[in-house]
């Protein structure tokens, strides 16, 4: 899987496909995790489909990219993602961010 991606520094973005659900989510865990970079900023808004697999595969890839000495961010404005990641409380095990921006400058 090949997505989107922009380097800022020691932080890559990567904007998440449009389905994130049980087929992708593999995929997407590996995209993740095999960047050059350890600090990862996914970007969620313009996913429209997120199920369980994919919001798995978000707490795997924090998981493997903290031994690795990094992190994973997110950044989402899309008001239903947002309300998955709060009613899954996932907002409380990873840092939830309005907009790419703020999340790439909370590395700093």
């Amino acid at each position: 899987m090949n997505l989107p991606t922009e380097v800022f520094g020691e932080v890559v973005v990567v904007h998440a496909p449009e389905e994130f659900g049980a087929d992708q989510a593999p995929a997407v865990l590996a995209y993740l995790t095999g960047q050059a970079q350890s600090r990862v900023v996914l970007d969620l808004d313009n996913t429209e489909f997120l199920d369980s697999a994919g919001l798995e595969a978000l707490l795997d890839a924090q998981d493997r990219l903290r031994e690795l000495g990094g992190e994973l961010k997110i950044a989402v404005a899309n008001p239903v993602n947002r309300k998955i990641l709060e009613i899954t409380r996932l907002d409380r095990h990873l840092e939830v961010f309005d907009n790419v921006l703020d999340a790439v400058k909370s590395f700093r």
